[in-house]
């Protein structure tokens, strides 16, 4: 299966790791004993979430599903961002809130340049696993504006607006 020079692949230890296809290695560099699944090319990582989880996500036509942080200390929605199987993989393997950015077409662990850290409790899909809700304890603020959560700006009702004064009629 590994005949050719090709077919063996460094991993970040440098040992050779077999890759029978020649389209896909194994980087087993963790020291949890993660496997990693990366393209051949250097390219985006393949999902390594488990099948039976990938297969029941509902995704939209990008392959993502829309991922709702909710802090656990007091039920705040925090924020939104959408997640690819392998962000999902890597929140699931990780604890650290994972995220597919759509503008800059790549990977973003919540906090990592920030600090603002998102550390998840628990990861849940909906009635029909078309949305995932990330419950975390977040660190400093989870909105990229600086305040406490994405929706703490614009009001569009309050509890006490008469539906007449919403709708401007």
């Amino acid at each position: 299966m590994c005949d050719m020079p090709d077919d063996r692949l460094p991993n970040s230890r440098g040992n050779r790791v077999c890759n029978p296809n020649n389209h896909h290695s194994t980087d087993a560099s963790s020291t949890r004993g993660d496997t990693i699944t990366t393209a051949h090319d250097g390219s985006v990582p393949t999902s390594s979430l488990a099948p039976a989880i990938a297969a029941r996500l509902r995704k939209n036509d990008a392959g993502l599903v829309p991922a709702i942080a909710q802090e656990a200390s007091t039920g705040d929605v925090l924020m939104l961002a959408w997640m690819d199987e392998e962000a999902l993989a890597r929140t699931l393997r990780t604890r650290r809130a994972t995220y597919w950015s759509r503008s800059r077409q790549e990977y973003w662990v919540k906090g990592e340049t920030s600090g603002h850290t998102q550390h998840v409790r628990e990861v849940r899909l909906d009635c029909d696993a078309d949305a995932i809700l990330l419950i975390v304890d977040q660190t400093g603020p989870a909105c990229h504006t600086g305040t406490h959560s994405c929706f703490d700006t614009d009001v569009l009702l309050h509890p006490d607006d008469r539906p007449s004064h919403v709708s401007g009629t």
